[in-house]
């Protein structure tokens, strides 16, 4: 992968945490509204001890809260933490990075990471982590970008001249670091790796996948622009849900 600047990347956190907390919690989302959320409340049922990684301003948190006795939302951004208390709910937010969580072994019965390991380059030792601070037969719900989405690359080709259109996969096989403009002037690093190397990490750390989804974009997302709609059999989200091995 590629160099870069760490302090530079976390200034880059610090400096859109706006425009995450405008344009993609308290319903301004369709596809967290109509996809992760209800993926989240299906399968963290029945957990009371809850760790949201890269909680951001808490949106998940607080809804794992409804239920949980516990929860703990952690995040590198201390603009993202600032908003998360100032939403209130009951959860608790710690600022601290997913390669490094501040808790002790075995403290939650459930883990969720959600759209966060892409922009980790140090996955190995956050998955790792996770493992740790899981009990036994604890769950891990982890949310990811489609590595297929996220191909260097990668995108929808209306090709005029065959009079066809198809989606172009890039170097899927390819480890890579980049910078990527999500919005005018909102440039933030996104790692693409294969998902391959995921499932063989956490299997090594005794995370054992019982389910995966592939959902297709929900309705709200495809409404808005026409073109989505040609893309509508190319999944955007990828969601297993693993098991701390006994």
């Amino acid at each position: 992968m590629g160099q870069h600047d760490p302090a530079g990347e976390e200034d880059l956190w610090e400096r859109h945490a706006g425009w995450w907390q405008e344009g993609f919690t308290d319903g301004a989302d369709p596809e967290y509204e109509e996809q992760i959320v209800p993926l989240m409340v299906e399968h963290l049922a029945g957990s009371s001890r809850v760790l949201d990684v890269g909680t951001g301003e808490g949106q998940l948190a607080r809804l794992a809260g409804r239920t949980a006795e516990l929860v703990v939302g952690v995040d590198p951004t201390v603009a993202q933490l600032v908003a998360a208390r100032a939403r209130a709910g009951t959860p608790v937010y710690v600022r601290g990075a997913a390669a490094s969580l501040p808790f002790p072994d075995a403290r939650f019965d459930a883990v969720v990471a959600c759209l966060v390991f892409e922009h980790i380059e140090d996955y190995r030792e956050a998955i790792a982590e996770v493992a740790r601070v899981l009990e036994p037969g604890g769950t891990f719900l982890f949310f990811l970008n489609h590595p297929l989405l996220q191909t260097p690359n990668s995108g929808w080709i209306d090709d005029h001249i065959l009079d066809e259109q198809y989606w172009r996969i890039g170097p899927y096989l390819v480890e890579d670091l980049s910078m990527e403009e999500v919005a005018p002037g909102v440039r933030l690093p996104f790692v693409h790796r294969p998902l391959s190397r995921y499932v063989n990490t956490m299997a090594e750390a005794g995370l054992l996948i019982e389910r995966m989804e592939e959902p297709a974009p929900p309705p709200g997302f495809l409404a808005r622009a026409a073109e989505y709609v040609e893309a509508s059999s190319i999944p955007r989200l990828l969601f297993l849900r693993a098991r701390k091995d006994v």
